[in-house]
C-alpha cells in the first residue's frame, strides 16, 4: 500500500497540519488535517446541495477544511491521482 507523499502546509512547525498523498494502488486522495469548526459542519449539513438529498452529514463522513495555501497541493495530488488511475488495473 504505497501513499505517494504530495505536500504539506507550507511553513509548518512540525505538528500535526494539513497534508496529502495520494494512495497509488486506488489513486485515491488521502487527507490530513483539521476538521471544520460547528459552525461550517451546520452551514454544510443545513443546506441542500443537490435537489433530491437529504441534508445532514451522515456519521462515517467528515466535513475536512482546506486551507487555500493547500490548494498547489490537492491540483498536484490529483494530477498524480489521474495519473496513477490510467495505470492500476481496471477489471
Amino acid at each position: 500500500m504505497a501513499l505517494r507523499f504530495v505536500g504539506v502546509y507550507p511553513s509548518t512547525g512540525g505538528e500535526g497540519v494539513p497534508t496529502v498523498w495520494v494512495k497509488e494502488e486506488s489513486a485515491d486522495l488521502v487527507r490530513q488535517g483539521a476538521a471544520a469548526d460547528e459552525l461550517l459542519k451546520a452551514e454544510v449539513g443545513s443546506t441542500q446541495w443537490v435537489p433530491g438529498h437529504t441534508t445532514g452529514v451522515p456519521a462515517h463522513e467528515r466535513v475536512i477544511r482546506i486551507p487555500a495555501r493547500m490548494v498547489p497541493f490537492l491540483t498536484e495530488a490529483c494530477d498524480a491521482a489521474e495519473r496513477a488511475a490510467e495505470h492500476r488495473d481496471v477489471r
